[in-house]
């Protein structure tokens, strides 16, 4: 079977079989397919799309190019589940939900990824703290949820091999925004990881990969409805991405405001909301919780307790990072600090959140290209939130930066990402939409 005759055919709109499916997945782990040719066929199905049945077998097969994780005999007490979300600007909360899901007796395997597009990856994140190891063998990863009760990690080598490699090519080719791709490319990591349940949280808006409501809905249930039928119970919120989410935006800055949400020193509220519904939905759907306020209300005490945050320290000090990160997470600083000044009295009415992710790639916080390096010292902090209102000369963000030049790029573009309005604008509510 030779690649182009597959790509040829999902180019003119037909639906490809298992075993060009297969064939396909098998090539991106042995390399008997290019970037080229990859590139091409998910090109192809951006434009052409996948039906149920190819989605379906799409995963099947990314999941099965490498090792699924089995836990039965690891002496781990409590179900395994994880959460996902498909990107966005600010968001952070993998680092917030994981120690609190295993605060209540979950036991979280996040396997995550890296910056994808406008959007910031975890891995991208964690790696902002001096030695934190997200390459870890089974031992590693086994004994940090001994430990901790959560361990966030990259998929190993021997874990959905095939999605690693096309998830890189995704990245710098623009074929990111594929329902069927996105829905392969999350649950291939996840059915590999050995998981009992499964919540996701799917973006909507201008900083999302889904735009629309509807989009964000369809690609809901596609997740929903393949986790499923893989045997792998999982729920859906669909949740605002038209604001950055948080204060900041950016590796080290982000790690750094989801201590201060751990220890309650700082927890904006849209944050915090959808943090906790993520992790109700996550405990009620492993039975730790009986019903969804119980489960709420479980997450709550969690965090307020501190018992989330101790289980995020153990967890960075069992990976490598810093000993005590609640008290010296030890992140790196940019050199260069401006403020984004408004430019008129006003309200900040609208974000261009995706022009925010691209600034932030600018300044190095990103990729461009494939095999770039990440700087974890730049980004933003202190955004302000929509319905903010500001007067001319008053700061609308900090941008961080490794020097001024970029600097201020990153100034001009978010004056211009951030839109002031003679009024205050109407302001939707977090969760649009529950999918189950």
């Amino acid at each position: 079977m030779l690649a182009a005759p597959i790509i040829a055919s999902k180019r003119d709109g037909h639906a490809l079989s298992t075993a060009q499916i297969q064939h396909f997945v098998q090539g991106l782990v042995d390399g008997s397919w290019s970037d080229s040719q990859a590139a091409a066929l998910a090109m192809a199905i951006v434009w052409r799309g996948m039906n149920t049945a190819e989605t379906v077998a799409l995963t099947d097969a990314m999941t099965r190019s490498g090792e699924v994780l089995q836990w039965a005999d690891a002496d781990l007490h409590g179900p395994i589940l994880d959460k996902h979300s498909t990107g966005g600007v600010g968001d952070k909360l993998s680092l917030m939900l994981a120690p609190i899901v295993a605060a209540c007796g979950g036991v979280v395997p996040m396997i995550s990824g890296r910056g994808l597009g406008h959007t910031g990856g975890t891995l991208d994140k964690l790696e902002a703290l001096p030695g934190y190891r997200v390459d870890v063998d089974r031992p590693t990863l086994l004994a940090t949820l001994q430990t901790a009760g959560c361990a966030i990690v990259g998929a190993s080598a021997q874990l959905a091999p095939a999605d690693k490699r096309l998830y890189a090519i995704r990245d710098v080719t623009a074929t990111v925004e594929s329902v069927p791709l996105i829905t392969a490319s999350i649950l291939s990591k996840k059915l590999s990881a050995g998981l009992q349940g499964l919540v996701l949280d799917v973006k909507v808006g201008s900083g999302a990969f889904t735009a629309t409501l509807p989009q964000a809905q369809a690609l809901a249930q596609s997740l929903v409805s393949v986790s499923r039928g893989a045997g792998l119970p999982a729920r859906a919120l669909v949740t605002d991405m038209n604001q950055v989410l948080g204060h900041t935006a950016g590796n080290a800055l982000e790690v750094q405001e989801a201590i201060r949400f751990l220890t309650g020193a700082e927890q904006e509220p849209r944050q915090l909301k959808v943090t906790l519904m993520l992790a109700a939905e996550l405990l009620h759907l492993g039975g730790l919780a009986p019903t969804a306020l119980g489960a709420r209300r479980m997450a709550q005490r969690a965090l307020d307790s501190g018992e989330a945050a101790e289980r995020f320290a153990r967890m960075v000090a069992a990976l490598g990072g810093p000993s005590d990160v609640l008290k010296q997470a030890q992140l790196p600083a940019a050199p260069v600090q401006h403020e984004v000044p408004a430019l008129r009295d006003g309200w900040l009415a609208q974000m261009d959140v995706r022009a925010i992710g691209l600034a932030v790639v600018a300044l190095g916080g990103g990729r461009a290209r494939l095999g770039d390096r990440v700087d974890p010292r730049v980004g933003l902090s202190q955004v302000l939130p929509l319905g903010s209102q500001v007067r001319a000369g008053q700061a609308l963000a900090l941008v961080h930066a490794a020097d001024e030049t970029s600097a201020a790029r990153a100034v001009q573009a978010l004056q211009r990402a951030l839109v002031l309005a003679d009024s205050a604008p109407v302001l939707s509510d977090v969760l649009h939409a529950a999918v189950s």
